[in-house]
């Protein structure tokens, strides 16, 4: 079987400019072209400034299947455009070009949801996410969906000192002791609420009286990490038994359940999102 770790120098289609522009970005095989793939790769050059034209997304499609470029057709050409169209939209700086975080920032991100497994999912997982990145959160995702019953908060709320054992052996999640009792003990916290306000999203939500706050902020660095709204949140969830729940997750959470919407203005999703 063909490795994927050989040197893009050997890839059908790549000529040595753009195996030099390529290369420049620290991408230096054809597993790492594969995992960023030809509208990564484009999308990455243009942000760096590189002249990049259609051509290369062609020649790094076909490349990758081990074809020539002069090979496509019409209609996989159409199709490689618009999703460079797509993939160039004015976007918050934050999501890069990796293609989950795109994707999360996309479809998810800042999208008001009221579905409490949802809200439970994205507490759970701003929890974890502390003294990380959110990029390390986004790729165990699947993990933490198996290991926390697809975040039914019934389910994890009767865990047991066994279950913490066994998620401490798990590669899928972030084995951190405190952060995993912390899940199990918010998945009771949770249910509580559910039972004293019918929902946690009838909860939740009151934080902004039931309406989404639109900021419009110009750049990355006018985001607060923490607001008023916030810091009565984790006083509250703090109050009801919830852990790792500080100002600064607490708003983090408010901002990927849609509570606000922090995209700055000239990201596209910010003008979608209402």
């Amino acid at each position: 079987m063909r490795s994927t770790m050989r040197p893009l120098s050997q890839l059908r289609n790549l000529g040595p400019v753009a195996t030099r522009w390529l290369e420049a970005i620290g991408v230096t095989t054809e597993e790492a072209l594969r995992q960023l793939g030809p509208i990564g790769a484009y999308r990455a050059l243009k942000q760096q400034g590189y002249p990049v034209t259609m051509n290369l997304v062609y020649a790094i499609h076909a490349a990758l299947r081990g074809a020539d470029w002069r090979s496509l057709s019409a209609d996989e050409k159409r199709t490689l455009k618009a999703a460079v169209d797509d993939a160039m939209q004015p976007r918050c700086d934050w999501c890069g070009s990796d293609a989950r975080y795109v994707r999360y920032h996309d479809q998810e991100w800042g999208v008001p949801s009221h579905d409490d497994q949802h809200l439970f999912e994205m507490l759970i997982l701003e929890g974890a996410q502390a003294g990380l990145s959110w990029s390390t959160i986004l790729n165990k995702r699947p993990g933490y969906r198996a290991a926390f019953a697809g975040f039914d908060a019934a389910k994890v709320a009767r865990f047991e000192p066994q279950d913490v054992e066994r998620l401490m052996q798990d590669s899928g999640i972030v084995r951190n002791r405190l952060k995993i009792e912390a899940a199990i003990k918010n998945a009771r916290a949770f249910l509580e609420v559910q039972q004293s306000f019918g929902s946690f999203d009838a909860y939740i939500w009151g934080f902004v009286s039931g309406r989404p706050i639109r900021n419009a902020w110009s750049s990355l660095s006018e985001v607060p990490a923490r607001t008023e709204q916030s810091d009565a949140m984790s006083v509250d969830l703090k109050k009801r038994g919830f852990a790792f729940v500080g100002s600064t997750i607490c708003y983090a959470f408010m901002q990927a359940v849609g509570m606000v919407n922090d995209h700055i203005v000239s990201c596209f999703r910010h003008r979608e999102i209402d």
